[in-house]
């Protein structure tokens, strides 16, 4: 764990579609998590650089009983031990395992996750980095007062598409 006696530097990641491949059907195991290119590499430069690196994901699989927590363990597991290798650090991994009609305040678009990140840190969110691919992690980095930061990975190009189409609409 990071010294949070001092303010950390803080970045949050969202996971599939940002850090790994995403999957219609689910990443079910460790070996269907492939990570996207150069994620891994870039994880390692936040670390270098300073950041504490958070990890923020709806995990529905689990409710849906697709894997169990042992399956996710192994996946977060695999990407903890590249991200080592390649000279960075995971700090935390934090996930909703609800389903999208359990109306919790943890799954995203909801904020919940970030203000825990951002109370078990001891920072406040405003300049905060949430990076993710969907708009649900766009809106919960702003419901959080987080900044928002789309990746044009995963879903993201669909995502900045979405925008670019509302912004013309209006």
């Amino acid at each position: 764990m990071v010294d949070t006696s001092s303010k950390p530097r803080l970045v949050i990641l969202d996971r599939d579609g940002v850090i790994n491949q995403d999957s219609a059907e689910f990443v079910k195991s460790a070996d269907e998590w492939l990570p996207l290119p150069g994620s891994i590499a870039a994880i390692a430069s936040l670390s270098a650089a300073g950041f504490v690196v958070a990890v923020a994901s709806n995990q529905s699989g689990l409710a849906r009983k697709l894997f169990d927590a042992e399956a996710l363990e192994a996946i977060h597991q695999k990407l903890r031990e590249l991200v080592v290798n390649a000279g960075g650090y995971v700090d935390r991994i934090i996930v909703c395992p609800h389903g999208p009609n359990d109306d919790c305040e943890c799954r995203k678009p909801k904020p919940g996750m970030l203000l825990e990140l951002g109370s078990d840190y001891g920072v406040s969110l405003q300049d905060v980095p949430m990076v993710g691919d969907s708009l649900s992690d766009l809106q919960a980095a702003s419901a959080a007062g987080a900044k928002p930061v789309l990746v044009r990975t995963g879903n993201g190009s669909y995502t900045c598409l979405l925008y670019t189409s509302d912004a013309a609409d209006e």
